[in-house]
């Protein structure tokens, strides 16, 4: 696996955390109140272990970019690791709560990552997933000015695109690329796990969703 985030960390921190509201739309309530380890799987420079705080959890970082691992100490006085997350370093049932926040489309397989992050879950854990939305963001995906989209034929097309014409010139996407999973593909990667979904939320503004959001919990 390749470290895509490495020396984008100063970048990234000013782009998408610096100056934002501390809680990402919708996630307190997804998380709810909560006690004990939360793994947050691909925590990138910590935007998130605030949130996680506000629950009543603790907090345990997971990234593969040691850029970003770096910014993220100065947010947690916790354990925070350099791991793979299709081969999680944690023993079976380990953890009561694992987020999985924006990464469906930065890794090989999120199928994988999913059955790994089941694994380490206690039975009755919960684990939260909240990223890009498939239908609505990826290499298919023209943004018009208006706030709408333009969805071209492509969207059926999975797997990994470093190149798409929609592709704004400054974006995260021209840097690092993305892998596209269609919907289909997406949802089915949790059924193939031992979780069972509570809720499905597109949170935030807007008339088109930016993000899709999973809460499940290990059977």
């Amino acid at each position: 696996m390749k470290a895509r985030y490495d020396g984008l960390a100063d970048w990234y921190e000013a782009r998408f955390v610096a100056g934002r509201e501390p809680h990402q739309p919708g996630l307190l309530d997804l998380l709810g109140t909560g006690s004990g380890p939360c793994l947050d799987i691909g925590c990138g420079t910590g935007r998130n272990f605030e949130t996680i705080r506000a629950t009543g959890r603790t907090v345990v970082g997971l990234d593969y970019s040691a850029d970003q691992l770096q910014m993220a100490r100065s947010r947690t006085d916790g354990p925070l690791m350099r791991a793979d997350a299709a081969v999680l370093p944690f023993a079976d049932e380990s953890f009561d709560t694992v987020t999985v926040m924006w990464i469906s489309t930065d890794v090989d397989d999120f199928g994988k990552v999913l059955r790994e992050a089941t694994r380490v879950l206690r039975p009755g854990g919960l684990l939260v997933a909240y990223g890009v939305h498939p239908c609505f963001n990826g290499p298919h995906v023209v943004w018009e000015e208006n706030g709408s989209r333009l969805i071209h034929p492509n969207y059926r097309t999975p797997g990994w695109h470093e190149e798409s014409p929609w592709w704004g010139e400054d974006g995260i996407r021209r840097r690092v690329g993305m892998r596209h999973a269609p919907l289909a593909e997406y949802l089915n990667a949790f059924l193939a796990t031992d979780l069972t979904v509570e809720r499905f939320e597109e949170p935030g503004g807007g008339d088109v969703p930016h993000t899709l959001a999973v809460r499940a919990r290990r059977g």
